[in-house]
């Protein structure tokens, strides 16, 4: 596979990530359905077979659970891995979420800690903020993560959902290489609030999570009611009601597309972000999908598909919101 360069201070990874969380267990649920550990580790296999080294993680997947799966499948060949995961979910010495967002010096410093315990590591490739802690200055957190690089523990710094002006703050005390947020067909205000333009000037990466609409993009469900029923897609407003249905009638207008160019959905989605600029990291955990993923890089659309595309799902239509009230609210806009 190809590669490309993330941010600008030297990351080199493919054009295209795994993103990590539906393989285990969450809060003592499984948030896109039954997890299986050796189903998820064979993916993990099969994608660095195919190219795709670069994993996405978090410490409070599961929690920790997560870190420790990524930890269990990369091991004797961490080098030829790049490992990103996140901090600031605050979770406690017993590994339990407190309910509070901590960008402080002294969280940062026994997070990273654990990160690295539960990935067997002595590095991390690329460590993220997860949230920002609207308490502490972010000049402060960043010289925290800074500090981090010099020790070795970690080598390149990212944010996620950040606002234009805190990225730009950031960066301002030590280079951005990435900054995470959800963005899709279904969900641009990354562009629409200016943040992807802010980034660009930079030289930051926009890293995709969410690409393929938490699976919406799939054609799967047809109806609120096909979701499983304790899923988490279940409390997201974009999939409630009628504007469930709208979108579904969104989504018939890219298939018909898609199967103009004998792809699937999925894989004219991921072209799309790639070809915006941003690195794609959908979620999966069976081999079969991730090898229908990766097989999007080859994938090359050109300015006439783009515009068809967005003339579908302008950045003025309303889709509806990404999170309920509650976790809208810990996202820096």
């Amino acid at each position: 596979m190809k590669t490309v360069r993330l941010g600008s201070q030297g990351l080199i990874t493919p054009p295209i990530g795994l993103g990590c969380m539906g393989m285990t267990s969450m809060f003592g649920g499984d948030i896109y359905g039954p997890a299986d550990e050796a189903e998820a580790i064979k993916t993990i296999h099969r994608s660095l077979e195919l190219g795709g080294n670069f994993l996405d993680t978090a410490d409070l997947y599961g929690p920790l659970l997560n870190e420790q799966l990524v930890g269990k499948a990369i091991a004797g060949n961490r080098d030829k891995y790049v490992i990103a995961t996140k901090f600031g979910f605050e979770i406690n010495d017993e590994g339990a979420p407190t309910g509070n967002i901590n960008g402080t010096k002294a969280y940062i410093k026994n997070a990273v800690e654990r990160s690295l315990k539960n990935l067997n590591t002595d590095y991390i490739d690329l460590y993220y903020q997860h949230r920002l802690d609207f308490n502490t200055p972010i000049e402060e957190t960043v010289e925290a993560m800074a500090e981090l690089v010099k020790e070795g523990k970690i080598k390149y710094l990212g944010l996620s959902e950040v606002s234009a002006a805190t990225i730009k703050k950031a960066h301002a005390v030590h280079p951005i290489t990435a900054v995470q947020t959800e963005y899709s067909l279904f969900e641009r205000n990354v562009e629409a609030q200016g943040i992807k333009s802010a980034m660009e000037e930079l030289g930051i990466t926009l890293v995709a999570y969410s690409p393929l609409g938490r699976g919406f993009l799939s054609g799967q469900f047809k109806s609120p009611d096909d979701f499983p029923e304790n899923d988490f897609r279940r409390m997201v407003p974009k999939f409630q009601g009628e504007q469930f249905y709208k979108n579904l009638d969104l989504l018939k207008e890219i298939q018909t597309m898609a199967a103009e160019k004998e792809i699937t959905v999925t894989q004219l989605a991921l072209a799309w972000i790639i070809a915006k600029g941003a690195l794609p990291i959908p979620g999966t955990k069976r081999v079969k999908y991730v090898e229908q993923n990766i097989a999007a890089t080859n994938i090359e659309l050109t300015s006439d598909d783009l515009n068809r595309l967005e003339n579908i799902i302008p950045l003025s239509a309303e889709t509806g919101d990404r999170y309920d009230a509650g976790n809208m609210q810990a996202i820096d806009q």
